[in-house]
């Protein structure tokens, strides 16, 4: 039997790509009466920061890129939802649940928080163009696909998208 899906981890990383794959995470939560968590993970410093660096400096670091975040993710949401709206008529915004702005590794982070929020779909987009596709593909949607024991839809970038430009 298939599970009902109640809960939706949407990971971007507030570019043009991953704000299409938000289309397919809103369309998915439409369909199955389901709420989307959005998920962006800021890269941690490299260790030797953290070994020779100021613990209060790093703190306010986090902090003011964790803001940035917030406020990235917000815009993003606000621009793709009005794209969104225009092309499928959705109430986009309502169907965001939660959004979560960990610090650590993008992979991680995605796989972690989607079992603590219960989800039971990861939507992710993936930014293979050309001959680099595979590359491309072997980074983080390429990790989330291998390593999670959930559903994962990736989201191929299209060379156009109409409405979007």
């Amino acid at each position: 039997m298939i599970p009902k899906i109640r809960n939706i981890m949407y990971a971007t990383d507030l570019s043009k790509n991953s704000a299409y794959a938000l289309a397919f995470a809103v369309d998915f939560a439409r369909t199955h009466d389901a709420k989307i968590v959005i998920l962006h993970a800021i890269e941690p410093f490299p260790a030797i920061v953290n070994i020779q660096g100021d613990r209060e400096i790093e703190k306010q670091s986090y902090k003011k890129e964790t803001e940035r975040a917030e406020e990235g993710i917000k815009t993003h949401i606000d621009a793709t939802c009005k794209k969104i709206e225009k092309q499928i008529g959705a109430p986009c915004t309502a169907l965001v649940s939660k959004v979560l702005t960990p610090v650590g590794h993008p992979v991680e982070e995605i796989l972690v928080n989607a079992d603590a929020e219960e989800c039971d779909i990861i939507v992710v987009g993936s930014h293979g163009k050309g001959f680099l596709k595979q590359t491309f593909l072997g980074s983080v949607s390429h990790a989330v696909l291998q390593r999670s024991r959930k559903p994962v839809f990736v989201v191929p970038v299209p060379s156009s998208i109409p409405g979007w430009d």
